[in-house]
This record gives C-alpha cells, structure tokens and sequence, in this order.
C-alpha cells in the first residue's frame, strides 16, 4: 500500500528524536502500512489492533505512543 503524505510522519519523527520509543512506533506505522495488502477492515484490524475507524469512508486512527494519527 502506498502511504501518502510520509513526510508529516518523518517531520514528527525529526521533532521527536529524543523520544526513542514515539520513534520506533512511527517506524513500525510507517513499515505497517507500507507492506500492506489490506481488502476490508478487518484486515486492518489483523495488523494493527490499535485501529479504531472513525469515518465510512475508511479513516482510521492509529496509536503512536501516547499520540494518535489519522490516516
């Protein structure tokens, strides 16, 4: 799957470099979902316990640490 927009992920990633764990879990999104070959939502599910939908139209948020990002 192509992950449109890395860039906010990295630039949160730079910011936060102290942060080893926030790090390693922006890391371990950012190889989630580009080696995914999700069909439904339960797919995603399978992968990433963490995600939680929140629109129809295949929004989800996922848990980074102690933060949250929407993709």
């Amino acid at each position: 799957m192509k992950l449109l927009r890395k860039s906010i992920l990295t630039k949160l990633k730079r910011k936060n470099l102290g942060n080893k764990i926030l790090v390693r879990a922006i890391d371990k999104l950012i190889i989630d979902i580009e080696a995914a070959e999700w069909h439904n939502p339960l797919d995603i599910k399978v992968t990433r316990s963490d995600a939680d939908c929140i629109h129809s139209d295949g929004f989800y948020f996922f848990d980074l640490n102690v933060h949250r990002t929407m993709t």
